[in-house]
């Protein structure tokens, strides 16, 4: 692996943003857009909207603002309060675009897409992020995100060839802008992986863990990369990763070796060193432990070789 922290995790996340698509809308207008278990992404093109997310209260978008929701509520984009919504699943959606019509008008252009992740590694990823992430026009990071989207708008209008592609590529760099969004402002995120990334002081411990995670890692050298004692490494590192360091580790090794089973024909002994275990018995028993199935099994399952 790298010794960039954030790439790493994306990339054994198996981290994938899918465009799904876009409205133009005017006058009133609302619609509903069901809860879909997974990250979701909203760029405000053109026009203003509120946005609800489940009973919350309406937040205004604006022209260039972008929202990521974490998927476990129904959202519902509109022009104005107490409007009846209309279903997603009920609009007509022109299949060279991917872009629907709503009201009078094209007041208003949205898209939206969805991050695509591993089975086991979905959950941690969204966990390690507040349930709505809203990156407004004026921010700093605006002109990299308005840029993306225009990019954005224009493959998914074209059609021109390997304009998926382009575009699947493109959603992909802007998710990693609204993680480094979050990652300024890393008060605002839960304790998890992506705040501990945040931490500056624990950031040379992690990327030692990255870099090598065959190495048999201890608390004392990882203090000791922090510039920290043991006991007050230990205890900033559980406060921002929500584990202690040495639970990071067995964890993020796992999640190396989940993505080795899944994508290589590579036999496990050589997997469990390749993740820091002498003995093919010692790394089964925890990835077990840790995934809840038997490499074996996993590698199995994952290519679908067995039921659910």
């Amino acid at each position: 692996m790298t010794t960039d922290p954030l790439s790493d995790a994306l990339v054994v996340a198996d981290a994938r943003s899918v465009l799904t698509g876009g409205i133009t809308a005017g006058g009133d207008w609302a619609l509903s857009l069901p809860a879909g278990n997974r990250l979701r992404v909203y760029a405000l093109v053109r026009g203003v909207c509120l946005l609800i997310v489940g009973d919350g209260e309406p937040l205004r978008l604006e022209e260039g603002d972008v929202v990521v929701v974490d998927g476990k509520h129904e959202v519902m984009v509109c022009s104005g309060p107490g409007l009846e919504p209309v279903d997603l699943d009920d609009l007509h959606t022109d299949p060279e675009t991917n872009m629907a019509h709503l009201g009078d008008g094209d007041d208003l252009v949205g898209i939206s897409g969805h991050i695509d992740l591993s089975r086991d590694y979905d959950e941690l990823l969204r966990e390690a992020l507040p349930p709505l992430i809203l990156v407004r026009s004026d921010a700093a990071e605006a002109h990299t995100l308005s840029w993306l989207v225009g990019q954005l708008m224009e493959e998914t209008g074209t059609g021109r060839p390997g304009s998926e592609f382009v575009s699947n590529h493109l959603a992909q760099v802007l998710f990693m802008q609204i993680l480094r969004v979050c990652l300024t402002d890393a008060g605002g995120l839960p304790a998890g992986w992506l705040r501990a990334l945040a931490d500056t002081r624990l950031a040379p411990a992690l990327r030692l863990m990255h870099g090598t995670p065959s190495h048999p890692w201890q608390l004392t050298e990882l203090a000791r990369a922090a510039a920290m004692s043991r006991a007050t490494f230990a205890l900033r590192f559980k406060e921002a990763a929500g584990v202690p360091p040495l639970t990071y580790l067995l964890n993020w090794r796992m999640r190396l070796a989940a993505r080795h089973l899944r994508q290589e024909q590579t036999p496990v002994s050589a997997i469990a060193q390749q993740v820091g275990y002498t003995s093919e018995s010692a790394f089964s028993n925890a990835f077990k432990r840790t995934m809840g199935l038997s490499p074996r099994r996993y590698r199995d399952k994952a290519r679908g070789r067995e039921g659910s």
